[in-house]
């Protein structure tokens, strides 16, 4: 990455405030300067996600091809290998752009990502994106949605519809309700209201639900995994 784009993130005014919901119920996972030395592990986040982060990353990265091309906006900084992935699939001419309202977060992907990926971050709330209509060709949220509560989480998708051409595409992957049998549609509901409040609403609804009225279900794909306590959705825009 190029000194440009480490003095944007250092320097690019106003300074965001961290949405309440983030600094009270994510503290411990995101904001606090030891939870990116904590949980920047890919054996921790395979194992967060059960063992299945990398068919998770791959079956988003699919979507978008193996030659990524034109413009790509990720929406969130990502634990794990996922950006750096993606940042090796962009086409020559193409460019990646990621956002996080954490500056700690925006750091710890410079860290990550090699020198030479056509990256460049920006300090933004998913909320309030600040791009212009139709910019990118893509857009990928991997994990964020179950974070969020319901208003910040509409205002996201409806961001990140406005951000992405006609003809483009948003792709999604975050939880989903575990089928009837699954033991951990049992085991780990507990767990997620204890830590991740907001993550059940996708266990209640549908994604589609907080999508803007624009979007028909005929313009949405979905696929679920490691029985149905994933989904990955596929919004054409």
């Amino acid at each position: 990455m190029s000194y440009k784009n480490e003095q944007e993130i250092a320097v690019a005014p106003p300074v965001q405030a961290i949405p309440s919901y983030l600094q009270e119920t994510y503290w411990w996972a995101y904001v606090h300067p030891k939870a990116v030395s904590f949980f920047e592990r890919q054996w921790l986040v395979n194992l967060i996600l059960w063992g299945n982060f990398d068919r998770l990353r791959d079956a988003a990265l699919a979507e978008l091809g193996r030659e990524v091309l034109g413009r790509t906006l990720q929406v969130a900084c990502v634990y794990g290998n996922f950006s750096e992935h993606l940042a090796a699939r962009v086409a020559p001419g193409g460019s990646l752009d990621i956002v996080d309202v954490l500056p700690i977060q925006l750091r710890n992907m410079r860290e990550k990502l090699p020198a030479s990926a056509p990256v460049t971050l920006h300090q933004h709330d998913s909320t309030a994106l600040g791009f212009e209509d139709a910019t990118y060709d893509q857009a990928v949220i991997f994990f964020l949605l179950h974070e969020q509560p319901a208003a910040a989480r509409r205002q996201t998708l409806r961001e990140a519809v406005r951000v992405v051409k006609p003809g483009g595409k948003l792709v999604l992957v975050d939880y989903h309700l575990p089928r009837r049998l699954h033991p951990l549609r049992y085991l780990f509901r507990p767990v997620l209201r204890a830590l991740e409040p907001f993550a059940l609403d996708l266990w209640q609804h549908e994604i589609a639900e907080w999508l803007p009225e624009s979007i028909t279900p005929a313009q949405i794909s979905k696929q679920t995994y490691y029985g149905g306590l994933y989904q990955k959705l596929v919004i054409s825009v």
